[in-house]
């Protein structure tokens, strides 16, 4: 069974063991531990926190630029630049983490990147003009990936073969953090306070967790040493982190511009960005039912196939409806959808990283980052040539390549798995 605390492995012979593709091994005799055994220690309830809050900023960021579009005035061109120097700090953290692992424990990487994720959430937030608010977005890109990378290996190192239900679980919060996030901003928004007093917030929070938690013990890291950070990763490993970082790009284009795509609809950009929540729930929803789905192994797969159906027909409707109330249905299904799709794909990466899971952790933050830079920023330029609607062209486009990542990534898996591990 799982019950085990602080850093201590459960027995070997204890869990039956399940592929990185979901599938249990053939003929195994062991059962399967009741998902009452799955624990839930400071370490884990810390990641889940933090990873909330770096969710809130996260989520907060996309509907914000369209409130600092409409006080700067500057064009799709521009807003799709700041959500990808948001993801090129990201391409930053993903080169520099599994180098920082080697040299830092879990917990000065965590609570220091957290402080400087708040540093930059200052910078954007009080600067009042482009340079200072395009430092701040470097700052959280870099400082914020980190962040969550280490709540990813926190959760990966802690709870190991049901590391899923870990990360499905996190992101149960996450997608609550990312429903507050956008009517914090518009409230705020629509009040004398103005919309960048929402960004303090997790700040807040990070300070309170600090105070009561930062003595807590963060399990070691159990992957094996890197060798310079040159390690080979196997090929389903890279695989699987090319549908993680597609997961991101296809969820990261609907927060940029689906407040945009509404105010075409007729909404202004303090409703519409109130508005975008609709997605955000459905993420919320999709999350919580993943949990669910998720309380016994070997289910990962076919969710992560219905999930991507499911994105496709709610991106769909919201693409091609002029109603608000229409698209405010396609934004939810399409959140539905997309909700697992990244934790899962991730589960499988670092699942298939055969020890090396932190070289894969970064690996595949370094292509989160390079594909939601390089999709947002093709979007506003089509935007701005060709309309917003044609440029949205691109997110079916991603989601069919996330269809056929999955069916590559579970064929090498199973091709390059142990005969006898594999149905």
């Amino acid at each position: 069974m799982y019950r085990y605390t602080d850093d201590r492995r459960p027995s070997s012979g204890a869990v039956a063991r399940t592929d990185s593709a979901g599938s249990r091994p053939s003929g195994s005799a062991a059962s399967v531990a009741p998902d009452d055994a799955f624990v839930r220690d400071r370490a884990t309830a810390l990641g889940y926190a933090a990873l909330g809050c770096f969710t809130f900023w996260l989520y907060a960021f996309g509907p914000s630029l369209a409130l600092l579009r409409q006080e700067l005035g500057f064009s799709y061109t521009l807003l799709g630049f700041y959500s990808a120097l948001w993801a090129l700090g990201s391409c930053v953290a993903g080169f520099t983490f599994a180098r920082a692992a080697r040299h830092l424990s879990r917990s000065v990487l965590l609570w220091g990147s957290a402080a400087v994720t708040a540093l930059g959430a200052a910078l954007f937030t009080i600067g009042s003009g482009l340079p200072a608010t395009l430092v701040g977005t470097a700052v959280m890109g870099i400082a914020g990936t980190t962040l969550l990378m280490v709540v990813q290996a926190v959760l990966s190192d802690r709870h190991q073969e049901r590391r899923d239900k870990a990360l499905t679980e996190a992101n149960v919060g996450a997608g609550a953090s990312a429903v507050v996030a956008p009517l914090v901003l518009g409230a705020l928004a629509a009040s004398a306070l103005g919309w960048r007093v929402a960004f303090a917030l997790p700040a807040v929070v990070l300070a309170g967790m600090w105070v009561f938690l930062r003595r807590s013990p963060m399990p070691a890291s159990r992957g094996r040493p890197a060798d310079g950070g040159h390690e080979r990763l196997p090929l389903a490993c890279w695989v699987f982190a090319g549908l993680t970082a597609l997961a991101t790009a296809i969820e990261f284009c609907i927060v940029y511009f689906g407040a945009e795509v509404l105010i075409g609809t007729g909404l202004t950009p303090a409703v519409a960005a109130t508005t975008l929540s609709s997605n955000y729930l459905g993420i919320l929803v999709g999350r919580v039912g993943g949990a669910a789905v998720t309380r016994r192994p070997g289910r990962t797969v076919v969710l992560l196939h219905g999930s991507l159906a499911l994105t496709a027909a709610g991106f769909g409707l919201f693409w091609v409806s002029d109603e608000p109330v229409l698209a405010v249905i396609g934004l939810f299904a399409c959140g539905v959808g997309v909700a697992n799709v990244y934790p899962l794909a991730l589960a499988l990466t670092l699942g298939a990283a055969q020890g090396h899971e932190d070289q894969a952790n970064a690996r595949t933050q370094l292509l989160v980052g390079a594909l939601s830079a390089g999709s947002p920023y093709l979007i506003g330029t089509l935007a701005d040539h060709h309309g917003l609607g044609p440029a949205l062209a691109v997110e079916p486009v991603l989601i069919i390549a996330a269809f056929l990542l999955l069916l590559a990534g579970v064929r090498t898996q199973r091709t390059t798995a142990d005969p006898a591990a594999v149905r």
